[in-house]
């Protein structure tokens, strides 16, 4: 998925892939990272995603990473928030209280960027690319994180031929040999949400999970 395609989604508020409510599985498994407050969390292709602010809320120190200006100032105006913006190499970074998002490419980032973040939070990341762009992304996220220790991974796995993504099937397979090397992968829930995804059901798939994965080093 190139640039220009999420910036004219955001653009033309095609953005169903966006939670109206706090992602549950953030809430019922990311207690059991059994991460300190204060804590500095990664937050890959964030959009304006409430999780922000749930994980701001449990004592963390949230830098999110988001392409679409849009999307940016819409979290903070939904929030009810005034950042402060700054320029920051490629990026404009906005910050109040305790989340930070970093407006820009995210392959752009450096581990200078992020050398707070010692945590992983990815709900809508890695689902979002195709292929060759997810191993892309997992090596990058190695090079700009070598000091995070803990992380939660959600992924979709559906009949990729029924529909063309994104959200992309991630099997999980996949997921162990993208981040098997680097991290340990433990799957701690697997749900079918088929019944909640209309779109799914009527291109004829018979299954939609949504798998989550605690990863730690």
């Amino acid at each position: 998925m190139q640039a220009d395609f999420w910036q004219a989604r955001w653009q033309q508020n095609q953005i169903g892939f966006h939670q109206a409510a706090v992602n549950p599985y953030l809430q019922a498994h990311w207690p059991g990272l059994g991460l300190a407050s204060g804590v500095g969390v990664l937050v890959p292709l964030c959009g304006k995603s409430l999780d922000l602010a749930w994980l701001a809320g449990q004592g963390m120190r949230v830098v999110g990473v988001e392409l679409a200006q849009k999307a940016v100032e819409a979290f903070f105006a939904e929030q009810g928030l005034e950042p402060e913006v700054q320029t920051r190499g490629a990026f404009r970074c906005y910050q109040a209280g305790d989340v930070q998002l970093w407006c820009g490419d995210f392959f752009a980032l450096t581990a200078a960027d992020v050398a707070s973040c010692t945590a992983l939070y990815d709900r809508a990341a890695l689902i979002a690319l195709p292929p060759p762009m997810r191993e892309r992304y997992v090596r990058h996220l190695a090079s700009i994180l070598p000091q995070a220790r803990a992380g939660l991974l959600v992924t979709l796995e559906y009949d990729q031929a029924l529909l063309p993504g994104p959200p992309f099937a991630v099997l999980e397979d996949e997921v162990r040999a993208l981040y098997g090397s680097d991290w340990t992968v433990r799957q701690v829930a697997c749900r079918d949400v088929l019944a909640e995804s209309p779109k799914q059901r009527n291109a004829g798939a018979d299954y939609l999970d949504e798998r989550v994965y605690q990863l730690s080093r």
